[in-house]
């Protein structure tokens, strides 16, 4: 069993995004099965992977692909198996898409398609689709633009989703290319990616540009990758714990503040005591009227 895995997205950016024909038609082929459209022509904009960690909680793991309409697309594998913050996370990315346009001086008219594709495996959608399309709509469903004048859209592919077990001659091409990313380590030791790299002329595409990753190449991209994630997660752990001790901070502020009240409000009880003393009044008339016993009003003069 080969060490290739496509679910690493270091692998996935060399694979689809390296500056060559070979991963230009891979990319071509992806982008066709999962945004259900002809594409013709694509260029990658930041096909480089960053090599400095040290200083970057989130490498551009991404592909920001341009297609000859100059559609944009933001392309994601994410490799986390978590639920925690993906849909603020995916909005954000289609946000930052969208804004990254230079309007200035132009029409709004003359904004581009924005489209965020995210592949990821955990179930996160509650609904039995592998691939959903979300716009911008409202509480029933309304489109808040016509579709052809829809410019943000967030496609979302959930591998977890794909029944793994199925007939391979049952699967669409959607569900072939996930099996392929979910089990391509395992090469032709797979019957399924075995019939898939003889006969499927995509697959055979992909294949070629995994085979490209060499033991010696892949166990770098391996340390890479590592070190990539050991600096996000203890970046991530850090921020949590700052705010955690800022919680804690604002509930010790929250208490302070409250004993301040309750002190101040004692304050001003005792002062109305003591005038009501003053003029006269007896202690059982005080306790009476302020609901309190004399015993506590005592301990507040005190």
């Amino acid at each position: 069993m080969r060490s290739a895995n496509l679910l690493n997205d270091f692998a996935f950016k060399y694979v689809f995004g390296e500056d060559c024909k070979e991963a230009n038609d891979a990319l071509k082929s992806l982008l066709t099965v999962f945004l259900e459209r002809k594409v013709n022509k694509v260029v990658v904009k930041n096909s480089e992977i960053v090599k400095d960690f040290s200083k970057m909680k989130s490498p551009r793991l991404d592909l920001l692909v341009e297609f000859d309409d100059q559609t944009t697309v933001d392309l994601e594998m994410q490799l986390r198996q978590t639920k925690d913050n993906l849909p603020i996370r995916f909005s954000y990315y289609l946000a930052r898409l969208h804004e990254s346009q230079q309007l200035e001086g132009k029409y709004y008219g003359e904004l581009k398609e924005t489209i965020v594709l995210v592949l990821f495996n955990v179930n996160l959608i509650d609904n039995n689709r592998m691939c959903n399309t979300f716009t911008l709509r409202n509480e029933e469903g309304l489109s808040f633009v016509e579709e052809s004048q829809d410019r943000m859209k967030l496609r979302t592919v959930e591998m977890a989703k794909l029944d793994v077990n199925k007939p391979l001659e049952e699967m669409n091409e959607q569900e072939k290319m996930i099996y392929y990313f979910l089990n391509c380590h395992k090469g032709m030791e797979d019957s399924k990616i075995k019939v898939m790299i003889e006969s499927d002329g995509v697959i055979q595409m992909l294949e070629k540009r995994v085979e490209t990753i060499s033991d010696d190449g892949w166990k770098k991209i391996i340390e890479d990758f590592q070190k990539l994630h050991e600096n996000e997660e203890r970046m991530e752990l850090q921020l949590e714990l700052e705010e955690a001790h800022k919680q804690v901070e604002e509930a010790h502020k929250q208490v302070e503040d409250a004993n301040k009240q309750v002190e101040q409000k004692n304050q001003e009880i005792k002062q109305m005591i003591q005038l009501m003393l003053t003029n006269g009044m007896s202690l059982e008339f005080i306790s009476k009227s302020l609901s309190k016993s004399e015993d506590e009003i005592r301990d507040l003069l005190r």
